[in-house]
């Protein structure tokens, strides 16, 4: 099934899944704003994007034999396990020594909300292309 998706849906469900990822991560920085002493965590949507495409063809090219994931959540799924997480170098730490920026917060929220909607209205578009070739239309 995955090498159905690969072809399919190219990289949107990827995109989907960090994407996910990077809107939790923001939630619970903003949920955190006030805990004293909290890190605020990071992700680099570019680079997690580079790397679930690397893991996904060498899978493709090389691993005939190895066991296939449809969830990064299962074991050795590569898009999660693969990404590093960061944490945030604040422009002016609080005194509690919690790092979380409300304002850069809720900006990045925004951005990748909008960036979430923006993949599934693809492949909305995508799935109802597939319909309608399968149906004739």
């Amino acid at each position: 099934m995955s090498i159905i998706n690969d072809r399919l849906l190219g990289i949107h469900d990827d995109a989907l899944i960090l994407q996910e990822r990077s809107l939790k991560m923001r939630a619970e920085n903003i949920a955190n704003a006030d805990t004293p002493g909290y890190k605020a965590r990071v992700m680099s949507f570019d680079q997690a994007m580079e790397t679930a495409l690397q893991t996904k063809s060498s899978s493709q090219s090389g691993n005939a034999g190895r066991l296939m994931t449809e969830d990064p959540r299962q074991i050795g799924g590569g898009t999660s396990s693969s990404i590093r997480e960061g944490f945030s170098v604040p422009d002016a730490p609080a005194l509690d020594g919690n790092t979380v920026d409300v304002d850069k917060e809720r900006v990045g929220f925004t951005q990748e909300a909008v960036g979430y909607q923006t993949t599934l209205s693809f492949l909305n578009s995508r799935v109802s292309g597939i319909k309608k070739a399968l149906s004739g239309q």
